[in-house]
């Protein structure tokens, strides 16, 4: 990963400068429906819990729908699931203007038609961000994923404030009808883009498979687990800021819908220069270095715009809060994207998010029910105090150094062909390797043996087992199962760099004369058939496929 790449190099490839351009219309688009939303929930209702439910509307179906979204960023043409969620957005927009216009709108047909587009974003966002890795190089990805984040947070330092004067002078209809027009050019761009297609060797996996195959891969992958809880417990303290801000601007700063647009203002340019400085910051600080700024620095952001009633000091606590946000929440993302080989990005992705709006959501929620039940400074005030006690998560979870180079693919990895004539889907598969091991060198090899386990089980394997012979204790071997011929086959395409390492430390380890045998064998068990008052019964084996 280069560190000093300039934060605007990815600007020069031509696809992902005319995607990042027509996305900034978009951004610019929903954020002036951000204010419509939530200034006319606060015109019918007085209901903190249900101003701060629009933020959980709009996150909630990332959470919900984030996992299966991932599996069609993975397995379907990236292009097609983008454009589909564009679609669905630009339609739900229209529809939400149409009611609007119809006055037939109510606390809850907003809330609903708030899910509708969050559906739309949970479908889009896997795709969306496991594609920057298609567009641009490796190690531009950082870059990439911070130029989004400028993107988006540099249509928040004007969108919410043009917003909030749209609300003002020509109506919420407006707003909403703006958004709906805002997804045109965006999809135009979408339409226009021709992304290389590897070929396809193997039938996609199916749907509930590869779902199992994306959650095993997390759950047997520590840092990507670290990543996870980091960002759940930061958004569902930090959105506290967010879910709460309408009813800042309306008790506190009392400057209506144009000042919940500047306050969300001050909050996108702090995010714009903390994008800009990210890669400055990445090469000074370690991870967690920059993920404890974050959290202090949001706390203090939250602590201060619970107390103040100052509307100028509010919208200074805006500028280093929106920072916070987008250092800690690229570095996740980041993180994510160089966790994961490419075969499971969109999956660990949509998992990163389920944890991440899963938090917000849930955070929108407690938040809108403790300022209800504690008051609104006292809710503020209790999240800040709540982030900057998270600092102590970094001494027990560290967010660790990544490395992309070591997740690159191996190349195409095939077994020998069977000599016995099979089918695709036969199985299951029962795969042994012999590993001859001296006494002193086996501590060295149950610790290889242990990542091994890991590494099979993620990348498809199950029931492995490691098995000493007990005629000869220097035999070793370790045995594991898989579904069909082409499920084994594909575990052997997931091998990366990272793997074969592993793999190179146990050839050392390894005293035959050649290398480590492989058996590979079909499995049968024996059948009775029924019993028809013949007295015993004779086992029978099926017939091979």
């Amino acid at each position: 990963m280069q560190q000093h790449k300039s934060t605007l190099a990815p600007l020069r490839n031509p696809v992902f400068r005319s995607l990042w351009l027509a996305l900034l219309v978009s951004n610019l688009g929903g954020l002036i429906q951000v204010v419509g939303v939530g200034w006319t929930m606060t015109l019918m209702t007085d209901s903190n819990s249900m101003i701060a439910l629009v933020q959980a509307a709009s996150t909630l179906p990332v959470m919900m729908f984030s996992m299966m979204a991932g599996v069609l960023a993975d397995n379907l043409d990236r292009r097609h699931v983008l454009l589909w969620a564009q679609a669905l957005m630009m339609a739900a927009s229209f529809g939400l203007a149409a009611l609007t216009l119809l006055d037939g709108l109510s606390p809850w047909i907003l809330l609903g038609f708030t899910f509708l587009i969050g559906c739309g974003n949970a479908l889009n966002n896997p795709s969306w961000q496991a594609s920057v890795g298609d567009i641009v190089t490796r190690d531009e990805v950082p870059q990439a994923v911070s130029l989004n984040s400028v993107g988006f947070n540099l249509m928040r330092s004007v969108g919410p404030a043009l917003g909030g004067m749209i609300v003002a002078v020509a109506g919420v209809f407006t707003a909403f009808a703006l958004n709906a027009l805002s997804y045109l050019p965006l999809i135009w761009a979408i339409w226009r883009w021709k992304p290389k297609r590897e070929p396809r060797t193997l039938p996609r996996e199916r749907f509930g498979g590869a779902m199992r195959a994306g959650i095993r891969y997390v759950l047997l992958s520590p840092r990507l687990l670290t990543v996870m809880l980091r960002a759940f417990v930061f958004s569902y303290i930090g959105i506290a800021v967010m879910a709460l801000m309408p009813s800042v601007a309306s008790q506190y700063v009392a400057a209506g819908a144009l000042g919940y647009g500047t306050l969300l203002g001050a909050f996108g340019l702090g995010a714009i220069g903390a994008a800009l400085m990210n890669q400055r910051l990445r090469a000074l600080l370690s991870n967690e270095g920059i993920i404890r700024l974050a959290c202090a620095a949001l706390g203090v952001g939250a602590i201060v715009l619970g107390l103040s009633r100052n509307s100028l000091l509010s919208h200074l606590a805006m500028l280093p809060a929106g920072a916070a946000w987008v250092l800690a929440l690229s570095l996740f993302n980041v993180s994510v994207q160089f966790s994961s080989p490419r075969w499971v990005v969109g999956r660990a992705l949509s998992i990163y998010q389920t944890c991440t709006f899963g938090g917000m959501a849930l955070g929108s929620w407690f938040h809108g029910w403790s300022a209800d039940l504690l008051g609104l400074d006292v809710a503020l005030v209790g999240a800040g105090g709540a982030l900057l006690a998270s600092l102590a998560l970094g001494l027990v979870l560290p967010l660790l150094p990544t490395d992309a180079a070591t997740l690159d693919p191996t190349g195409n990895v095939t077994p020998p062909p069977p000599k016995l004539d099979i089918r695709p889907q036969s199985g299951p598969i029962l795969v042994t390797v012999d590993y001859l091991i001296d006494d002193p060198d086996i501590p060295a090899f149950m610790a290889v043996m242990a990542e091994r386990r890991r590494i099979r089980l993620r990348n498809g394997a199950s029931n492995w087992v490691l098995l000493r012979d007990l005629s000869d204790p220097h035999l070793w071997s370790e045995s594991y199962h898989v579904a069909t011929w082409t499920d084994y086959i594909r575990m052997m395409q997931r091998r990366t760099q990272a793997d074969a390492e592993n793999h190179r430390q146990l050839l050392l380890l390894h005293r035959g004369d050649g290398p480590p045998v492989a058996h590979r064998k079909l499995e049968r068990h024996t059948v009775r058939p029924p019993d028809h008052g013949h007295g015993h019964e004779m086992p029978r084996t099926p017939e091979i496929p």
